[in-house]
């Protein structure tokens, strides 16, 4: 919405949330999330056309247009439980929207949903009894956190989906419209409804299974002796494959790949497409696969045991640039070390310890009350030299350019030995640290103690 805001000075845009914490974060200088870029872009339009309340009635009985941008989290009880999508958030925008509204309105989903969501959603609103008519479009977000705000500005395309009949082309249009002040109109894709619905969770889908694609060759080059760099250097120059997400790490992560899987394959699963469906959840499977693998890969490397052993995690975010922990592979490997009895150090520059305990107890079921003590076996350290400081091992776990740029020499002298280094993400000079006394393990890379061919 600010990027909309920042590109369309004659628009006013309002941003409303129930909570007023949130709000109040907004229009104050410290954001309530991390994003390269965000603040500025905020500031500069802030109080001019850019609002932010928690007035919901009021500013839904102003607005010609309203996005629906709310969560859409996994189901958790009941009929699709771990798969389906719960649009209940929706469902309650469209009531309070029917509720409040005096005049005709467009309605914009922006939240990633289930193909056929703009039909309940319309049926909501039709249920007006006020003779109000509602246009439901879908314009889904196709950015990605850390790089959302060039995302927006200049996007490889804005996808708007609508009814096909004369109201849903011109509501299509006039959203067509309000892109176009800084979106070249060939860029501007417009479908049907569904179409788009379904766009957004294929192309999540398409991403992730490229991901867990090279993640499962990496297993394949650590026992064979090939190097996982060297082949994704030789596909990917392969026009048709090309060289982007061919990246080898510990796993995806983040609020939307494995949710939007998981609908994928309940939706195929609901459709009697079984076989479809257990293709996606294959793309899970292997994610999982290898988050599990490299712990387990820490724990054999450092003589089958890590108990009691301090660990340097640098890294928690789920990628660099952002603050987001949500799915965070970290998360995972950090609580299979735990189970260990292994003592903990994170260090991320963004996260949050309180998002950090919040999110391990929501995905793991994780927290003092569960598994009494484990905050105690996991400190958050100030920066990483205090993390690495008399550790056994120190894992990177998340991308941080900071984390390429450390004086390993110095790190080396302070940990015990033999001082292991498990580089999750492949960012680091595995020959360099080598060459100061560390035992380097990394993902799809041949391990020179195991192979004397290389």
């Amino acid at each position: 919405m600010a990027v909309i805001a920042a590109n369309c000075p004659k628009i006013r845009v309002c941003v409303v949330d129930l909570s007023q914490k949130q709000i109040d974060a907004w229009n104050s200088s410290d954001l309530p999330i991390y994003e390269p870029g965000l603040p500025e872009v905020v500031e500069g339009c802030r109080g001019k056309n850019l609002f932010f309340s928690t007035d919901i009635d009021a500013e839904i009985e102003k607005a010609d247009i309203i996005f629906i941008s709310v969560n859409t989290p996994t189901k958790t009880k009941g009929i699709g439980a771990g798969r389906a999508a719960n649009i209940k958030n929706c469902e309650l925008c469209a009531r309070k929207i029917a509720e409040v509204s005096n005049s005709d309105k467009i309605i914009v989903e922006k939240s990633t949903v289930p193909v056929r969501t703009a039909e309940a959603v319309r049926r909501v609103l039709m249920c007006n009894d006020k003779g109000l008519k509602f246009q439901v479009l879908s314009n889904p977000e196709f950015l990605a956190e850390g790089t959302a705000v060039p995302d927006l500005m200049k996007p490889d395309r804005v996808l708007i989906g609508g009814v096909q009949n004369e109201d849903g082309l011109k509501a299509i249009a006039t959203l067509v419209s309000v892109y176009a002040n800084w979106v070249p109109t060939d860029q501007i894709l417009t479908t049907n409804l569904w179409s788009s619905e379904l766009s957004k969770l294929v192309a999540n889908a398409f991403l992730a299974q490229r991901v867990s694609s090279i993640n499962s060759i990496s297993a394949l080059c650590e026992a064979t002796g090939a190097n996982v760099s060297e082949i994704t250097r030789a596909v990917g120059m392969d026009a048709r494959i090309g060289k982007r997400f061919l990246n080898s790490s510990i796993g995806f992560g983040g609020s939307c790949f494995q949710k939007d899987i998981l609908n994928l394959v309940y939706l195929c699963e609901t459709y009697g497409l079984h076989e479809c469906a257990e293709y996606w959840n294959q793309v899970i499977s292997m994610n999982d696969y290898q988050k599990k693998r490299f712990s387990e890969k820490m724990v054999s490397s450092m003589f089958n045991t890590v108990t009691g052993k301090k660990i340097a995690i640098l890294g928690f975010a789920f990628k660099k640039d952002t603050g987001d922990v949500r799915e965070t592979p970290s998360m995972f490997v950090v609580r299979d070390l735990v189970l260990e009895q292994a003592k903990i150090h994170v260090y991320d520059p963004q996260v949050k310890r309180e998002d950090m305990w919040v999110e391990m107890n929501y995905t793991c079921n994780m927290s003092e009350s569960t598994h009494p003590g484990v905050e105690a076996a996991v400190t958050t350290s100030p920066d990483a030299y205090s993390a690495c400081d008399g550790a056994h091992a120190l894992a990177v776990l998340t991308e941080w350019d900071e984390f390429k740029d450390l004086d390993y020499a110095r790190i080396y002298k302070s940990m015990a030995k033999p001082a292991f280094v498990f580089d999750g993400r492949n960012v680091l000079d595995h020959d360099a640290l080598r060459k100061l006394g560390f035992e380097v393990h990394a993902i799809g890379k041949p391990d020179p103690n195991k192979f004397s061919d290389l």
